[in-house]
């Protein structure tokens, strides 16, 4: 009976299953929160750049980062953990996501309109519009080339999730001999220290997102993933260390 009993208190309730679900489904939207307010960042950084830094350039600022960054997977070569092709992987990729946010709402219009001249039939009134819109349609051409980059950087986080997973698993490893040290040696403990690592799990994880996304200048994926990899394993490290000694 005393061992029912037991059980049935440790038996998970409905309520606190219903409370995990809502915990990984806020979390997920969180996720997709940050990641469209980076789009919309790296957009803003470009046109930002654009109007002060690099306007000779213009819209050819982003092909090249897009180019760019293409080639760096390219040169990775073939043989990832989850996929043959890096570089087909992350074309592919920003394709679909050309195709979502452009195509498939009508919005492509904007930047083809102002890619055509105007005849030589035209009035100087249309002639002074196609101007002025071209001018526009710069930014909303450099806009396509950075959603394009955009989802070729998000196949290449995509592609770091082994990475990610194998920091967090040499940190749940170190940390829990680092406990075991600490728990039969004597040491103290401090719930400071475990409470303000548990709650830099999340941001160390959603930095190399927002970061990586909103780079308005081309970085090679390496020098990215591998420290924000190795920064979340090491909170990770630290906040397993620091659990309490006693369950």
């Amino acid at each position: 009976m005393s061992v029912q009993r037991t059980a049935i208190r440790q038996a998970p309730t409905p309520a606190a299953a219903t409370t995990e679900k809502r915990g990984l489904l806020r979390g997920t939207l969180k996720l997709l929160g940050w990641v469209a307010a980076s789009l919309a960042i790296s957009i803003l950084i470009e046109w930002i750049g654009m109007t002060w830094w690099w306007a000779e350039q213009g819209a050819g600022h982003a092909r090249r980062m897009l180019e760019t960054e293409l080639g760096y997977l390219d040169a990775i070569g073939r043989g990832s953990v989850m996929t043959e092709d890096p570089e087909a992987y992350a074309r592919a990729f920003a394709e679909t996501g050309y195709d979502w946010l452009w195509r498939r709402t009508g919005l492509e219009w904007a930047a083809s309109a102002a890619a055509r001249a105007p005849g030589p039939e035209s009035g100087a009134l249309r002639r002074a519009l196609h101007r002025a819109w071209k001018a526009v349609g710069e930014y909303v051409q450099a806009a396509v080339y950075v959603t394009e980059l955009f989802f070729a950087r998000l196949a290449v986080l995509s592609l770091s999730m082994p990475a990610f997973l194998l920091a967090v698993s040499m940190g749940l490893l170190d940390g829990a001999v680092q406990r075991d040290l600490r728990r039969w040696g004597g040491g103290r403990e401090s719930s400071f220290v475990y409470h303000h690592a548990r709650r830099l799990i999340w941001p160390a994880f959603v930095a190399a997102w927002v970061i990586y996304l909103s780079l308005p200048v081309s970085v090679h994926p390496a020098f990215v993933v591998t420290p924000f990899a190795a920064a979340t394993g090491l909170v990770v490290a630290v906040t397993v260390a620091s659990f309490k000694k006693y369950l």
